[in-house]
């Protein structure tokens, strides 16, 4: 595969609004010896990219510079130390930045292959929430069949994902959503039941669903505005797993007093700054317990649309509009 000296990217001006987003040239990267390059064919957007570009979310210590955390395409080159890629392999992988880009570099551990009958764009939004879903949801929230689970945000690109699996795991599954369409779609894609946040009390919703048992597990985004009631939706033993404060971070007030009584845990956890060691555990368990309900058509990535590399503005406007449902994709073939 013949290895252009130079690439198209997407560069962020300064930190501020998705207007600062453009098309720029740069060295394309050298992996290192345990690195694939990636001739990137498709690349998702996320939210840790909106907050990057708004200087809230700054990339860890060697992590390129440039956006973009997942991306799907060909093996270019491996590293010396890369046996389970070779060039011209076709894989999606969870990169430590530098997605919005025609190449990128990812450590060969954080690499899957694209699944049975999938596409570039079906294959580059799988893993920043598959690899989150499954870090935070199956691993610390130790969701299992028979549970019960609550997902905030049932129609974001981590809802979805959360929803199918939490289905196919064969739990019982609840969503919010902050729309009657939203919330039509949480049912559409597995929920048994969906609330609409900005007209019902989700708290005394998941009380009449489940007889005030509450659910064993909650994967909350939303942070300090939702804190006390998650804890009150929660079931004896129950966990709550939080991945994300767009409702703040900071509590004034908290009553303590449930975590005690009805044995609650409480945990979260960042996916970035983690070592390739611990993704690569991820990948692995991706690969054995999740690809093949991908292949077999059990779960499936929703794309909300797909954009040009050129315009990755219009895609970062759209995310932040909060109006899709499921994943944004830039196109970079």
């Amino acid at each position: 595969m013949t290895i252009p000296s130079s690439m198209t990217v997407i560069e962020a001006a300064g930190a501020g609004g998705p207007e600062l987003l453009r098309p720029a040239t740069a060295p394309v990267p050298q992996p290192g010896p345990d690195e694939v390059l990636i001739r990137v064919l498709a690349a998702g957007v996320n939210r840790p990219d909106v907050q990057q570009r708004r200087g809230l979310y700054p990339p860890p210590p060697g992590a390129s510079p440039l956006l973009g955390l997942e991306v799907a395409g060909e093996v270019a080159a491996a590293g010396e130390a890369v046996t389970q890629w070779r060039v011209a392999d076709r894989v999606c992988a969870l990169t430590n930045g530098g997605g919005y880009a025609q190449y990128c570099v990812a450590p060969a551990p954080q690499a899957l292959p694209w699944p049975n009958g999938y596409d570039a764009v079906r294959a580059a939004v799988l893993p920043e929430t598959y690899f989150t879903v499954w870090a935070n949801l199956f691993m610390l929230g130790r969701l299992a069949a028979g549970d019960s689970v609550l997902v905030h945000g049932g129609t974001s690109g981590i809802g979805v994902t959360a929803l199918q699996l939490a289905r196919a795991c064969g739990a019982t599954v609840y969503a919010t959503a902050g729309s009657d369409a939203k919330v039509a779609a949480c049912l559409r894609l597995g929920a048994n039941a969906a609330i609409n946040y900005r007209t019902q009390d989700f708290l005394a919703e998941i009380q009449r669903l489940t007889a005030n048992r509450g659910v064993d597990v909650v994967l909350d985004m939303v942070g300090a505005s939702y804190f006390p009631r998650n804890l009150r939706c929660l079931a004896m033993d129950g966990r709550l797993v939080l991945i994300a404060f767009l409702g703040g971070a900071k509590l004034k007030a908290l009553d303590l007093t449930p975590i005690m009584t009805r044995r609650l845990t409480v945990t979260g956890s960042t996916m970035r700054p983690r070592s390739t060691a611990q993704k690569g555990v991820i990948a692995a368990a991706l690969r054995a317990q999740v690809w093949p309900l991908l292949d077999a058509g059990r779960c499936a990535p929703v794309i909300e649309r797909v954009f040009p590399l050129a315009e990755a503005a219009a895609a970062h406007a759209l995310m932040e509009s909060g109006t899709h449902i499921g994943k944004i994709v830039l196109s970079v073939a």
